[in-house]
């Protein structure tokens, strides 16, 4: 079978090439460009792909990278929302536009060193691969993968679905290959350094792009539940939290926060507010260009609504207890959800915590 493996320079990728090249595949490395700064691959990746008899291709993905990810990830922070470019990239780079040059090239597949997992689905009206967890549930990616379309999904493979990290970092250190990239990032790949440096960099995007996010208003502390249904508040996207009952909030100004775009939502750390108790962000009301805060037992979200929904599998499928993930790291939590004219309407069995809108 033609293979296209596509290849960071990092230990997953390079795994992943390994393993498909003992199990006698013929293969095709590609490597794609993404952001200005990645003028061309890691030093060194060359040389591993030719330690295993693999030819290396780059492919130039800047322009879309550039439209399709950084583009809608700086207009959704302008407008409130916290966006996941990682899943976006997943959609519309590796199994779109990287997918389409591996199958360009003659190849039947393209893999990459997600953890992740395909499972069978034979029942009727609903056939072909289904995206599923990677055996090793810490390292599992199958969240940044959950926009992908399913006939995508039937040219992907993951070597890695039943290794863990450690497994995967032996193997290629067994083999002898220097890892052009050896340190795992957990930044934003192209905004790397932390929470100053995504900053920054979308400062600069609001300057390309002639935007400008609303700056400092109102800190407001909600002393009693939010009021709202799990239906009510449709953002683009996915809906944030709504955790409490029809009661009226009491709410009271007592800081000015620095631009909504800098917090999200149940985060506590970085709010540089002085309070008898660790406070959270329970929402960002945009209209009002207000920050809403609170105690953690006002955190819990009873639902959400999802746009932009990937239907995997026809809602007949579904069944009557989903177990739902709304952050990445986050738990699986029984819920009941429903689909209605393209929105996924979910309501938890019980408050969890809060998702961010984007």
């Amino acid at each position: 079978m033609r293979i296209a493996v596509a290849v960071s320079g990092g230990v997953d990728s390079l795994c992943a090439l390994l393993l498909l090249r003992r199990a006698g595949h013929e293969l095709l490395a590609l490597h794609a460009l993404l952001t200005e700064s990645s003028g061309a691959p890691p030093a060194g990746l060359d040389a591993a792909c030719r330690d295993l008899g693999v030819p290396l291709e780059v492919v130039d993905l800047r322009a879309r990278f550039a439209r399709d990810v950084i583009a809608p990830f700086a207009a959704a922070y302008a407008a409130g929302r916290t966006p996941n470019p990682c899943a976006r990239c997943n959609r519309s780079l590796k199994f779109g536009a990287l997918l389409d040059a591996a199958l360009a090239r003659g190849a039947e597949a393209l893999a990459t060193g997600h953890y992740a997992r395909l499972a069978p689905h034979t029942r009727r009206g609903a056939p072909g691969p289904l995206l599923a967890m990677a055996a090793h549930a810490p390292k599992d990616q199958s969240y940044f993968l959950s926009l992908v379309p399913r006939e995508r999904l039937a040219r992907a493979l993951f070597p890695l679905a039943a290794m863990d990290k450690t497994a995967c970092s032996a193997l290629v250190a067994q083999a002898g290959l220097a890892v052009p990239l050896p340190e795992e990032s957990h930044d934003i790949c192209f905004a790397p350094g932390g929470v100053d440096a995504y900053r920054n960099f979308l400062e600069r995007q609001w300057q390309v792009l002639g935007m400008e996010p609303p700056g400092p208003g109102p800190v407001l502390l909600c002393e009693t539940a939010l009021p709202g249904d799990h239906g009510s508040r449709k953002p683009q996207d996915a809906a944030g939290p709504s955790p409490g009952n029809d009661a009226a909030p009491h709410l009271r100004p007592i800081a000015t926060h620095a631009g909504l775009w800098r917090y999200t939502e149940g985060q506590r750390r970085g709010l540089g507010l002085s309070h008898a108790e660790a406070l959270h962000v329970l929402r960002k009301d945009v209209a009002a260009n207000a920050l809403v805060v609170g105690p953690r037992s006002l955190l819990g979200m009873r639902g959400c609504v999802a746009r932009e929904v990937n239907v995997a599998v026809p809602p007949a499928f579904w069944p009557e207890r989903p177990v739902v993930r709304c952050r990445y790291g986050g738990g699986l939590s029984p819920a009941e959800a429903r689909l209605e004219d393209g929105e996924l309407r979910i309501r938890f069995a019980e408050p969890c915590f809060p998702s961010a809108p984007g």
